[in-house]
């Protein structure tokens, strides 16, 4: 799975992009942003508000029960916002 992060997130993960292997009981967006959480420290703090964390899913936002495999592309960014 290649993961994607955008703006603050990238800086906080120090990384703009990286590839994982989530083990099989990650199926969803909601237990892969849980699973990251679970990586250590860095993860843990970048993703400890989900409210200002959208995902996207192959280009498509995605909710929190959208499924995931190991072949996606999933993108963490916070909300855009217009002006």
């Amino acid at each position: 799975m290649r993961l994607l992060y955008f703006a603050w997130l990238k800086t906080k993960m120090g990384r703009a992009e990286e590839e994982v292997d989530p083990p099989a009981e990650v199926t969803d967006v909601a237990s892969l942003l849980e699973w990251l959480r679970g990586r250590g420290p860095v993860y843990a703090e970048a993703l400890s508000d989900l409210s200002v964390v959208r995902v996207a899913v192959n280009q498509e936002y995605a909710r929190l029960d959208a499924p995931v495999n190991k072949d996606d592309e999933v993108a963490l960014f916070p909300p855009v916002t217009g002006g």
